[in-house]
């Protein structure tokens, strides 16, 4: 964790840098001799754009379920019988930075993040042994979870070289967000975002093509660990018109601790020869083709349509056992300000031993907002889901209906006369967002997920507390957020 003290002083620090750099700019452009002198660093930075937002947040988790057993130390939870608390977190996070004009093809970004607590009845996750799925925060354990911890660092530092035709060289820590998140983003719905260290290259010199290239090698998690290793990224878009693209892309992770090793091969030693599955090598790769646009007919009629495949398997030293697939396919009709979608998507299993993953996504927007499936159960996920949405002044509303089931049969908590089930669930989510101007949005989301098959994550768990802790329980969500945009 870094001290937050001296980076907030140099956060004031740089908003006041930023707010004399803008007035200055006002003041040389209005005393500007005739004859403009020559184009200096200082010129570059006062015409560069701002990196700065501030975001506020409620979030209210209401979520069935006890409290986890042990704490971060492995002592007993001596409340771990009861109903998990209801959290309640009110969070802001603010981003400064600036990043300059290109000078003589260079140019330069700096951006920092504060995230700070300003009611924090909940369980951020982190607690300083174990970052990952299964981690609690000691102090607060009796709280249902939003990983949204303190955090004062460095978001982005990078430098851009453009001197190639068509094409930007980037080093140092940057955001990457690829075609709709799902195998690359920065998880930018949550306070911390996912961020990564090494140098990418995008390059748009093929006519309709645009080509990104990357190598990475440290990971920022929205938990703020950081995971090392190398991260290799190439995704080739070409635009079949404006609004319709093809992609094909592959996904080269040799990073053998993401921190989901339990999440994706299961509890103990299960399918694994009694060796440990929390440090299974995650390692893998992910190679794919995605067809995806929207087709108008005429300026008020429109048809929305999804294609994409993409295989799983062992890379480096990865576990044998990564070995899965992934579909996505629908398609929908829009009308005027009225659009409406049904899509299925698939994260298959590999015979219960692991399930297709996608562990640099940003999966929040996926299988419903409630995140009761960030990490795939290894009996794997299919959805099939509506969606639609609908555009009024300045107000955007939001709905959708998931229907999620297993890709295979997975076991389910004892007790009863069924002992195997292939349905997780429903999840339904609304949202509301204002734009009240390019700079200020305000945005109301719910979501809830309703439990079918009492999920259970190894082969005959009793149907008593133990076994009822890890089920995937019913769960409801509220987010009230406002943001300012510089």
């Amino acid at each position: 964790m870094y001290d937050s003290k001296p980076l907030k002083k140099r956060l004031i620090s740089i908003s006041i840098f930023s707010a004399i750099a803008a007035f200055s700019g006002q003041a040389f452009a209005e005393e500007a001799p005739a004859v403009e002198d020559e184009y200096t660093f200082m010129d570059a930075v006062k015409e560069g754009k701002n990196l700065t937002s501030f975001r506020l947040r409620y979030e209210h988790v209401d979520q069935d379920g006890l409290q986890p057993p042990t704490f971060a130390n492995g002592t007993a939870n001596p409340t771990a019988t009861k109903e998990l608390e209801n959290a309640d977190a009110l969070t802001l996070r603010s981003l400064i930075g600036w990043q300059t004009a290109p000078y003589h093809n260079f140019s330069f970004a700096a951006q920092l993040i504060d995230v700070t607590k300003l009611m924090d009845n909940f369980n951020d996750s982190t607690n300083n042994i174990l970052v990952n799925g299964a981690s609690n925060q000691s102090r607060t354990i009796e709280y249902a979870k939003v990983i949204d911890p303190s955090y004062t660092g460095v978001n982005q530092l990078y430098v851009d070289w453009t001197g190639l035709k068509n094409t930007r060289f980037r080093l140092g820590r940057q955001q990457v967000n690829l075609d709709n998140v799902r195998f690359i983003g920065d998880i930018g719905f949550r306070q911390v975002m996912q961020v990564f260290d090494g140098v990418s290259v995008l390059n748009k010199s093929l006519p309709e093509t645009e080509i990104f290239a990357a190598h990475f090698e440290k990971i920022t998690q929205i938990t703020t660990e950081q995971r090392d290793g190398n991260l290799e990224i190439a995704n080739i878009k070409y635009r079949i018109s404006p609004t319709e693209f093809l992609v094909g892309y592959g996904y080269l992770s040799n990073v053998d601790d993401l921190g989901f090793g339990n999440a994706w091969f299961g509890a103990g030693t299960l399918n694994n020869a009694g060796k440990p599955n929390i440090s299974a090598d995650q390692s893998n790769k992910t190679l794919g083709l995605r067809l995806d646009g929207t087709h108008p007919f005429n300026p008020n009629f429109r048809a929305h349509y999804t294609a994409e495949y993409a295989k799983q398997s062992d890379y480096a030293d990865g576990d044998k056992r990564i070995d899965a697939h992934y579909y996505r396919v629908g398609g929908g009709l829009g009308f005027d300000n009225f659009n409406f979608r049904v899509d299925q998507e698939l994260l298959s299993s590999n015979d219960n031993k692991f399930a297709f993953q996608t562990p640099y996504g940003t999966n929040h927007l996926f299988q419903g907002w409630v995140d009761k499936f960030l990490a795939t159960p290894r009996s794997g996920i299919k959805d099939t889901f509506v969606t639609a949405t609908y555009k009024y002044q300045d107000f955007l509303f939001f709905a959708d209906y998931h229907f999620i089931n297993s890709d295979e049969d997975f076991n389910t908590v004892g007790g009863g006369t069924k002992t195997n089930g292939s349905k997780y669930g429903k999840e339904w989510n609304v949202a509301a967002t204002y734009n009240y101007s390019q700079n200020i949005m305000a945005k109301l989301e719910y979501g809830k997920f309703t439990e079918d098959d009492h999920y259970a994550p190894t082969p005959g768990v009793a149907n008593n507390v133990a076994g009822n802790r890890n089920r995937i329980r019913d769960t409801e969500k509220l987010w009230l957020t406002a943001m300012y945009t510089f």
